[in-house]
Order: C-alpha cells, then sequence, then structure tokens
C-alpha cells in the first residue's frame, strides 16, 4: 500500500527535512533533477522545452529544471506568470542561477507552446486553494489547446492536492512528478484524468521523519488485499451464505446483478427475497440461486445480508428493512436501503453502507458537491455518524473503517453505468459470508470490484461496458 499524505502534511514533511539539516535548496535541486530525469526517460526525443514557471516554489522546481535541461544542451524558453518581485526564498536563488547561465523569465507567449517537444508545468503547487483566473486560466487554457505534452511538477496547476477537484480550471499533463509525499488528490477524482503518469521521489527524505507524520489514508488495490480461505476441503456449507434482498415490483435487473456478482465473488449459498415476479430471470440468470417471495426472509440461514438493490420503498420494503435492522449479523445496505436509513437513522458496528455522493449527502443532510469537496472527511463522518465502515463510491472509491482509511487505486471511467454498484454490493456481501470481517470485506470487495472493471474495459472498452462482463473477472481474479 502507498501512504497518501494531505498537502499540509507534505509541507510539514519538507520543513523538517530541511529542520533536520536538508536545506531547501538541496530539496528543490532534487526535485528538479527527479523531474528532469523523467522528462527525458519519457520524451527521450525532445529537444525544445517550455518551462512555464508562477511565484512560488513550485516555480523554483521549474527554474531548476530549466538549468538542467540548459546544461544538458537543450533549447529551453522559461515563460513568467506573475510579478518577479513576489518571488523568495529557494526560489528566488534558483532564479538568480538562471541568469547566471544567461537565462530569464519571458511573457507567456502561447504561440510557442505547439513549438516545444514538451512544455513543463511549474505555475502552482499543493498550497492552491482558490479557483484560478485572470491571466493564470488564460495560461492554463493555452497549455491544454496546445498539442504538446506536458509533464507537471509535484501537482498539475489547478488541481486541488487534497480532494482531487478541479480549481476552475487545471492543467492536462502526460505525466506528474511528485515530490516526498503522494499527495491524495492525484488519486481522486479529477485527479485521476489530469495527473496522467505518477512519478515519486521521497528527495532523501529519512525515514524518520516520516514517521513523526502518519499518512492520512492509502493507496490501496486488490493485490493488497485479504482474500477468504478456500482449503482443499471446503463445501459449498463451509464457503458460507449470502442473503440478497431487493428487487420490487418492476425492479428485477439491480438483484438479479448483485446476486450474480455474490455468486461469482465465491459464496457457497446465494439467497434472494424478491418479488416472485422476478424468479425467472433470476433462475433463468444463475439456477444455483436458491429463491424466497416478498413474505421470506431467511435470516437464520445467512451468514451475510446485502440488502438495497432494487428495494423500494413501498411499506413490504420499509417492513424488510427494519427487519434487518435488528438482525446482528454483518449487513451490507446500499441503494434504497441508504435512503432508508437517511429516514430512520441508526448505528451499527457490524454493516458496511456503500453510499455514491447523492447519497452520502442524503445521510448527512448536506450537499453532493460539498461531499465531492471533501471526500475523506465525509467518509469519516459518515463512519462516526452510523458507525461499521464506509464505502464512498466514486472516481477513487474511499473506505473508511473509523481507524484507517483508503482510496481503491484501481477501476476507471468505464464502470459508469447503470448496475456496477448492485454487482459490487453482492460481491462484498459474498466476502462477509465467506468469513472476513467488515473493513476487510469491503476493502477487498471494492478492490475486486474495480480490477474487474479495468480487465473488462481492457477487453470490451469504455463505452457500454456492462456490468455482468466484470463478472468473469471477478471469479478469476481471487485465483
Amino acid at each position: 500500500m502507498t501512504p497518501l499524505y494531505t498537502a499540509e502534511q507534505s509541507r510539514t514533511l519538507d520543513r523538517l527535512a530541511m529542520e533536520q539539516g536538508l536545506p531547501g535548496v538541496l530539496l528543490m535541486k532534487r526535485a528538479a533533477f527527479f523531474a528532469f530525469e523523467v522528462l527525458r526517460r519519457q520524451f527521450p526525443h525532445a529537444r525544445k522545452v517550455v518551462v512555464v514557471c508562477g511565484t512560488g516554489n513550485n516555480g523554483g522546481d521549474g527554474f531548476a529544471l530549466a538549468q538542467y535541461a540548459h546544461l544538458a544542451g537543450l533549447e529551453v524558453h522559461i515563460m513568467q506568470l506573475g510579478q518577479v518581485s513576489r518571488i523568495r526564498g529557494d526560489a528566488l536563488t534558483m532564479l538568480h542561477e538562471l541568469s547566471d547561465l544567461g537565462l530569464g523569465g519571458l511573457p507567456f507567449d502561447a504561440g510557442l507552446l505547439n513549438e516545444a517537444d514538451v512544455i513543463v508545468d511549474a505555475l502552482f503547487g499543493t498550497g492552491l486553494d482558490r479557483p484560478i483566473e485572470g491571466d493564470y486560466a488564460e495560461a492554463i487554457q493555452a497549455i491544454n489547446a496546445s498539442a504538446t505534452p506536458v509533464l507537471a511538477l509535484d501537482v498539475p496547476s489547478g488541481l486541488h492536492a487534497d480532494s482531487g477537484q478541479v480549481l476552475g480550471v487545471a492543467v492536462k499533463a502526460a505525466h506528474t512528478a511528485t515530490f516526498i509525499g503522494h499527495k491524495m488528490g492525484l488519486h481522486m477524482e479529477a485527479g485521476r484524468e489530469l495527473c496522467g503518469q505518477i512519478h515519486f521521489h521521497d528527495l532523501g527524505v529519512p525515514a524518520d521523519i516520516y514517521a513523526t507524520c502518519p499518512p492520512r489514508a492509502y493507496l490501496t488495490d486488490w493485490r493488497d488485499c485479504p482474500r477468504p480461505a478456500r482449503p482443499a476441503f471446503a463445501h459449498k456449507g463451509t464457503a458460507g451464505t449470502a442473503l440478497l434482498i431487493g428487487g420490487a415490483p418492476d425492479y428485477p435487473g439491480a438483484i438479479t446483478l448483485a446476486a450474480e456478482g455474490a455468486m461469482r465473488a465465491g459464496a457457497g449459498y446465494v439467497r434472494v427475497v424478491s418479488d416472485a415476479a422476478h424468479h425467472a430471470l433470476l433462475l433463468a440468470r444463475q439456477p444455483a440461486l436458491l429463491l424466497h417471495g416478498a413474505d421470506s426472509l431467511p435470516l437464520d440461514q445467512a451468514d451475510a445480508v446485502g440488502i438495497g438493490p432494487g428495494l423500494g420503498r413501498s411499506d413490504w420494503s420499509r417492513k424488510l428493512f427494519r427487519q434487518v435492522l435488528h438482525w446482528d449479523g454483518p449487513r451490507v445496505l446500499d441503494a434504497d436501503a441508504l435512503t432508508l436509513l437517511a429516514d430512520t437513522p441508526s448505528r451499527s458496528d457490524n454493516w458496511i453502507l456503500t453510499p455514491h455522493p447523492g447519497e452520502a449527502a442524503r445521510l448527512l443532510g448536506t450537499t453532493a458537491a460539498q461531499v465531492q469537496g471533501d471526500r475523506l472527511s465525509t467518509a469519516r463522518t459518515l463512519q462516526r455518524r452510523f458507525g461499521g465502515v464506509i464505502v464512498l463510491k466514486g472516481a477513487g472509491t474511499v473506505i473508511d473503517d473509523g481507524t484507517d482509511t483508503y482510496i481503491c487505486g484501481a477501476g476507471n471511467a468505464g464502470m459508469a453505468t447503470a448496475g456496477m454498484g448492485d454487482v459490487l454490493t453482492g460481491v462484498i456481501t459474498a466476502l462477509l459470508a465467506q468469513g472476513l470481517s467488515p473493513a476487510d470485506a469491503a476493502r477487498s470487495g471494492v478492490c475486486l470490484h474495480a480490477a474487474a472493471g479495468d480487465l473488462a474495459t481492457a477487453r470490451h472498452g469504455r463505452l457500454g461496458l456492462d456490468p455482468t462482463q466484470l463478472l468473469p473477472f471477478i471469479q478469476h481474479l481471487p485465483g
């Protein structure tokens, strides 16, 4: 797993490194040299480089990189945005060193962008927390409009380093060289699109400094996750019973997808409670399912319950929800079950809630925009209020168990189709039924589902991806 830090934590690590004897100028030069190595490695035929610099330390990184590019014999053009008089500290030292090499900053010239082989974005670093406007916004728009690939330093300018949100406008980079600490926003929301390929260097910061600053979260994937034991002598009775509840009249699809997800994720038995009109469809899709009508709820035969896909909000739905609410086994609440939970808030340490941003907003009485503005804090607030484990779905799904926070590094935009969340509900319920703890089942289920989504997209493409196309990969990945 990769530790992830906030912008403030990254600045703290930087400050502690300097206090322990690593000068800021040295850290800046190391960052620039590493970024230049990335440039040469990724663009070996580049001969003309445009470096677009701001007035802060990110601009200082750009000034230092320009020195290395010049000394390597490349044609370097430095574009300066902002008042030179505002440049201070180590960045000013780098600017003076540029002057000693006979180089200086030029006003921004959009015409040069298409003439370059590489653009280096050194406008804004991790400290940006307000929308970009004016000349800076116009410069970023011109960078994005050019056909020249971009190498961003630390974070693409305009990307919020913590949330992954775009602050008005942001650079779209082909590569991002980031330093000292992996920033959370590079792995969430728009950051997953804007950063391109991420390259990291700790700049030689000692390990004991990292020990004083625990990460805010961890980037995780399927390879990191615990998996249910499946010994050679296993049989269906030892592989757990997953009970899926949903499928109100006129809503057969969601519960079908959840049931198939549970089956492919390894549950020994998959039982389904739904409207009887859906039974023929369910059996046609998966004959091994055990089906129950709307008036039956075999909780005594379940090792884990998933409720919500196609559940609706009828009296029948609410009755089933109340019964599950008072059951003491492990549960997954999704979709309509989350809406019912918002109407009648409750708390448990033995469930997993899987809201998308709109459902999270409903649970907290806020807006989806506020949820997206700080996804990690939202997940932790949900966990403190409702207990258990929170799976806040999205680009870089957040998993919070009240102690640790994880961001799933897999998944892609091809999964933005109806039914993907229903499959996830089935997968997590199956992992619970096989004996994983709620924390482990949530993280493993999210990462298994996302990894399957990446494999399915690689085979079938991003557009029109069918949730059922994940199922073979869900089945094969655990092996």
